[in-house]
């Protein structure tokens, strides 16, 4: 029991700040801006649940996935902190205006549910990274119980996670009346700032570790 405890904590602790479901919550409401109620309840349920599927194929599956196409975690960080940092500067120009103007249609806001609402606004690659690098902890020759506990309670925070998603992203309208446009669209570019950096620090983590990796390969040549 204490075991699965601190695991679900320590999934817990590590991957819902960097999910932050109440900030993003903000910029998912400006990219649905205008829509009506239900589809934007049906969309937060369809990103939660797509999150949910993302961050367990990301625990259980990413290490393998990056070893068959030979992709290391560094270079996901770099590539994933250049796609974050992006969505969030293109966002914080646009604030919550965007797509004010442009007529509803269901179809085409659906097909959104997985780019760029859930990857990489919701689930992003930071969050594929540390998820990664929890399943990289746990290591596969624990014994049979060991597995089923690690499983279970990862599989727990994880769902804690993508509900706690569907709930700010369905209910972010009434922070919206409460806040009033004005206060949103300041919300809204403050975590469209904080994407940017997010992205820039996940690009920078990953860039310093690929530049830390030449140069130990760089001194290993010269010592040999």
């Amino acid at each position: 029991m204490a075991q699965g405890l601190n695991t679900f904590l320590v999934v817990l602790a590590a991957i819902f700040p960097v999910v932050n479901p109440p900030g993003t919550a903000l910029v998912f409401l400006a990219l649905t801006n205008k829509q009506p109620s239900g589809v934007r309840r049906a969309l937060a349920r369809q990103v939660a649940r797509n999150s949910l599927y993302v961050l367990v194929a990301a625990l259980f599956g990413g290490a393998l996935v990056l070893q068959f196409y030979g992709i290391s975690v560094p270079v996901l960080r770099v590539a994933g902190g250049f796609v974050v940092a992006v969505s969030g500067w293109r966002l914080l120009q646009e604030g919550s205006h965007k797509d004010r103007d442009r007529p509803f249609i269901a179809g085409a806001i659906a097909d959104q549910a997985f780019y760029p609402l859930t990857l990489p606004l919701t689930t992003g690659p930071g969050t594929i990274a540390v998820a990664i690098s929890l399943g990289l902890t746990h290591p596969a020759s624990a014994s049979q119980v060991d597995q089923i506990i690690f499983f279970a309670a990862s599989l727990a925070a994880i769902a804690v996670i993508a509900a706690t998603v569907f709930f700010c992203f369905a209910y972010a309208e009434r922070v919206e009346r409460l806040i009033g446009e004005g206060g949103t669209d300041i919300a809204v570019r403050l975590s469209a700032f904080i994407l940017f950096c997010l992205g820039v620090q996940i690009l920078w983590s990953g860039g310093s570790e690929l530049i830390r990796s030449i140069a130990v390969s760089g001194a290993a040549a010269i010592g040999a």
